[in-house]
């Protein structure tokens, strides 16, 4: 049967997809808009599988915050265009939405999530395909907290990066300004106590090798209760320096954290930064556009 203009025009306005796919849509389905629609769908889904071997290191971080749930997701595309892309901001919240309200255990349970009936791993491949670039739920957090404690979340550059704090016996003015300071200076972990015992060991073996070292070669040798006093000196600034407590305020340098909460208690920290970890691969845009030109001759 001959597909009408009129049908080619609601089924776009209905998918987003473009106007040639709308038409072989209809095409292949003698019309149906409802058929016409999954077999998008399906082809969304084929053309995500097509890239699954690209990288994606860029995107988008956001935050939920519901009553006593909190939420930080991370979700990647391949350029920074697309994280730009108002479709893409609106699903990458929706996303953060969804896990703040159903609390999954880790992404492989988030993705199983109905959003408007349909789980959130169809919608993103949905998306993939109709976006264009390979789109990925990498990770997911979860708090819950108590009436007596507070939630502090800030999104730097759009979502670059997120942070999220929980503190007990504070306000959740001081819960922002903390989280702020969170995105800004990457704390690794919340006091000195929450360091691991093999990280401790490390770092002071570096430093006692370091210390060690110099010492051999000074004209006048410390003696060892001094070089141990250096060495635990040395230990303490570079914790201070890790620890979110412990850091100079970054609204006022003069204080540190735990002096700028007083009484307040840090008990949950988040931090995600897009593409953190994630190996970037080097592409070669002259060489990837002459390819396509000449793909196109």
């Amino acid at each position: 049967m001959a597909v009408s203009a009129k049908l080619v025009k609601e089924l776009r306005e209905k998918t987003g997809a473009g106007m040639m796919d709308c038409k072989k849509a209809l095409d292949a389905t003698n019309g149906d808009l409802e058929a016409a629609f999954d077999w998008l769908r399906e082809k969304g889904i084929a053309k995500a599988a097509k890239k699954a071997d690209r990288i994606a290191a860029e995107g988008l971080t956001a935050f939920h915050i519901d009553g006593n749930t909190a939420a930080v997701v991370e979700v990647n595309s391949e350029t920074d265009f697309v994280a730009k892309n108002q479709e893409f901001v609106e699903l990458v919240n929706t996303i953060a939405q969804a896990v703040c309200a159903n609390k999954p255990a880790d992404v492989e349970a988030a993705l199983k999530l109905n959003v408007n009936g349909e789980d959130l791993d169809t919608l993103i491949k949905e998306k993939t395909g109709k976006i264009g670039e390979k789109l990925t739920l990498r990770r997911i957090a979860v708090v819950e907290k108590n009436d007596n404690e507070v939630f502090g979340a800030y999104s730097h550059m759009g979502g670059s990066v997120t942070a999220l704090v929980k503190i007990a016996d504070s306000t959740e003015e001081k819960a922002r300004d903390v989280a702020m300071h969170v995105a800004a200076q990457a704390p690794k972990y919340i006091t000195e106590e929450d360091i691991p015992a093999d990280v401790r060991e490390r770092e002071l073996n570096v430093l006692k090798t370091q210390a060690e070292e110099e010492n051999a070669k000074a004209a006048k040798p410390k003696p060892a209760n001094i070089l141990e006093r250096i060495i635990s000196g040395r230990l303490q600034k570079n914790f201070k320096e890790v620890c979110l407590v412990d850091q100079e305020f970054v609204k006022d340098p003069d204080q540190t954290v735990a002096k700028y909460l007083g009484k307040g208690k840090v008990e949950a920290m988040i931090r995600f930064k897009v593409g953190e970890g994630i190996e970037k691969k080097e592409e070669d845009f002259a060489a990837e556009v002459a390819a396509q030109m000449k793909a196109a001759d």
